[in-house]
């Protein structure tokens, strides 16, 4: 790749696709977005072209493409596989999109995207182990390593939204149904719609994530509870990956990230649940918020 090229990201999410240029060293061309059209595979690889298409007329320009997807890749057959966008399961992505953009992409997770870009100039720079969360309309995340997106022999490393709620208390089992065919995941208890279902199982009022969180800074009990309890679980869950991994840093994206309680309440409740009893690493918003993924996917050609 040449030194002036453009790099091209592509976040392929549930809600939204968006595009993004950027040069090698960061700065920002142009940027696209449209609504997803969901439960549409085929109407999904059309709108990506047209987004690159759109940004290389923006910028009289061409370059190589990233793609980060809510999901991964079989690393035999390359079908989609663990998508939350369960219309991409048992797809032929890559193939279906080199044939469509007419040039070689890198397909990614989503959430490797975040954590990779959080690692090369966002919140995670400076620490070898990222550790990136997505709290959004699903949940999950990514591993970055000296600040490339690790993966596994199985394309499965950082897939924490699929595993069962730790500690659970009796009313907690079996948990509700996960589109993955299992009971419980991690994904039905801290997302932002587990969220938003939990406070309307108690009011009978179908709120956002973002008017439920003004009610509990307005003193509303139910929704403080409801809070109080949505920490608890995003602190069990990730007290197995301190655990397990213990990386340098967590670093949160999706748009429960976005409340800034989450930063005050989580590092304590966090800690009461590992096995050490020192519990040191830094919990940081996403430096880059909902555009960190997208431009996460352009870096996967940064060193080429």
């Amino acid at each position: 790749m040449q030194e002036d090229a453009m790099l091209i990201g592509i976040d392929w999410g549930g809600t939204k696709i968006e595009g993004v240029a950027l040069t090698p060293a960061g700065k920002e061309l142009v940027r696209v977005r449209e609504d997803t059209p969901r439960h549409d595979y085929h109407g999904c690889i059309r709108l990506i072209g047209d987004l690159i298409a759109r940004i290389e007329t923006e910028t009289g320009q061409s370059g190589p493409v990233g793609i980060g997807i809510p999901g991964s890749l079989e690393p035999k057959s390359r079908l989609g596989k663990g998508a939350s966008s369960t219309w991409l399961l048992g797809q032929p992505v890559e193939k279906d999109l080199r044939a469509a953009l007419k040039r070689e992409i890198r397909v990614e997770n989503d959430a490797d995207c975040l954590a990779a870009s959080e690692a090369v100039d966002g919140a995670g720079v400076g620490f070898n182990v990222v550790f990136a969360v997505i709290l959004g309309s699903g949940a999950g995340a990514g591993i970055a390593v000296g600040g490339r997106a690790h993966h596994g022999p199985n394309n499965s490393a950082g897939d924490w939204g699929h595993n069962p709620l730790p500690f659970p208390a009796v009313s907690e089992i079996p948990g509700a149904p996960c589109y993955c065919g299992k009971y419980g995941c991690m994904e039905t208890w801290v997302s932002g719609r587990a969220f938003q279902a939990d406070f309307a199982r108690h009011s009978q009022q179908d709120l956002s994530a973002a008017e439920i969180v003004a009610k509990m800074r307005a003193g509303d009990p139910l929704a403080r509870l409801v809070w109080r309890r949505y920490v608890d679980r995003v602190a069990r869950g990730l007290s197995i990956v301190v655990n397990t991994l213990d990386p340098d840093i967590f670093v949160m994206g999706g748009g429960m990230s976005n409340i800034d309680e989450l930063y005050v309440d989580l590092p304590g409740a966090l800690a009461s649940y590992t096995f050490s009893p020192v519990f040191e690493t830094p919990i940081r918003k996403a430096a880059h918020g909902d555009s960190s993924g997208v431009r996460g996917a352009a870096w996967l050609w940064k060193d080429a």
